[in-house]
């Protein structure tokens, strides 16, 4: 595996970058997003989303709604080809530049129960669990996981 985050690109998602997330989604998620999911939050005035490129190709993206002086993250997700190479912690502090930027006070997200690696990620990021939704996500075989509420106070760090 080659480290090439120093060649890393982030920017705004576009419709030209979808091709690219949902290869990206395909690979992290059980149940992807469809096309149609991304092409919607493009349009949503109250969406974000960002992309992160090696050359033309979309490696890993970050979603977030920002509703008021808060921030909700929806989506983080790297390929598989590219994980473990701190991919996805260059996007969160996008994001954490992006809330400063809309004046945020406070960030939400949900995190399968059994993703552990995520979920080390965000603390590492400040965010504490705060609850727990059971039966939260739909599983490919009709089986639920719980999601694990995770906050962070973003005024005080």
């Amino acid at each position: 595996m080659v480290k090439l985050i120093d060649e890393l690109e982030i920017s705004r998602m576009s419709f030209e970058d979808l091709d690219g997330v949902i290869e990206v989604e395909k690979t992290a998620f059980p149940i992807p997003w469809p096309r149609r999911s991304f092409e919607e939050e493009l349009r949503n005035m109250l969406a974000c989303y960002f992309v992160a490129k090696l050359g033309e190709r979309v490696v890993a993206y970050i979603g977030m709604w920002f509703v008021m002086d808060e921030c909700h993250i929806t989506n983080v997700a790297v390929h598989e080809d590219f994980r473990r190479q701190k991919i996805a912690s260059r996007l969160i502090e996008k994001m954490l530049e992006e809330c400063k930027e809309h004046g945020t006070s406070y960030i939400e997200l949900e995190v399968r129960e059994k993703n552990l690696a995520a979920q080390r990620l965000y603390e590492s990021f400040g965010f504490q669990e705060e609850c727990v939704r059971k039966d939260y996500y739909k599983n490919p075989d009709n089986t639920r996981e719980s999601a694990i509420i995770m906050v962070r106070d973003f005024e005080n760090r």
